[in-house]
């Protein structure tokens, strides 16, 4: 995957880029990262990125023909790249998103910054709108590294253990199971004896148990209009019956 990132703030990403599953990425080869500074396709000597929004109002405006020109220079072989925005009113991202995006073999993402960017770019470059929550940042580079990290781990061989990414919270609607290490007991808190038993089935199950128990309870969103499987039905019948609800 070619993940391009037009940006005014390119130093942002120093560091973030040699850590974590994005260095993995990039040192096996499935994964190229370009910076693509917007500053770099201003037309004056001030590298002018944005101005005043027409109509009035507080806040400055990012200026569409930069943008497009830098775009421009993403192109190849005639085709430009599947374009994400960052942006308050876009899509939110989700895992299964996430994996869509993962078989895309070139992805540009344009960092906002300021009150927004001119609304005549989203159109002319036919892109997407991406949100990461309802919350405000500073600019949109966050939000880009967030989603180059959920799309750099889904990459094939990245992850060390191929189950991984399948057993991670949202690859389906349930979130994880809990989990733990040694030692066994920490402060007077134990390991479930189940985790001990060495009883693979048990196991299974009390991890399935406790992924619907705590979706249930910390994220019931996931599950409205979900249709679950038999067990996770029968699992979500006696969770309820037990908490009284």
């Amino acid at each position: 995957m070619r993940f391009s990132i037009l940006t005014l703030n390119p130093g942002f990403f120093r560091g973030a880029l040699d850590e974590g599953m994005v260095r993995v990425a990039r040192e096996k080869k499935v994964l190229e990262v370009v910076l693509v500074p917007i500053r770099d396709f201003t037309d004056d000597r001030y590298g002018t990125t944005d101005d005043y929004p027409y109509g009035g109002g507080a806040g400055m405006v990012m200026k569409a023909e930069p943008i497009l020109r830098a775009h421009e220079s993403l192109r190849r072989e005639g085709k430009a790249p599947r374009t994400l925005v960052t942006s308050p009113q876009g899509r939110t991202l989700t895992q299964r998103w996430a994996r869509e995006l993962a078989l895309e073999p070139e992805i540009a993402i344009l960092c906002g910054r300021y009150k927004g960017i001119d609304e005549r770019v989203i159109s002319l470059l036919g892109a997407e709108e991406i949100s990461i929550g309802d919350y405000v940042l500073s600019g949109g580079e966050p939000a880009a590294i967030v989603v180059l990290d959920a799309l750099a781990r889904l990459l094939p061989g990245v992850l060390g253990d191929a189950e991984s990414a399948e057993a991670d919270s949202f690859s389906e609607p349930l979130l994880d199971a809990p989990v733990y290490t040694r030692p066994e007991d920490v402060e007077s808190r134990r390991v479930p004896d189940v985790l001990l038993s060495g009883d693979h089935e048990r196991i299974r199950v009390w991890r399935r148990r406790e992924a619907v128990r705590r979706t249930w309870l910390k994220r019931p969103d996931l599950l409205l209009g979900r249709k679950l499987s038999d067990e996770d039905q029968s699992l979500l019948d006696e969770i309820k019956k037990e908490e009284g609800r």
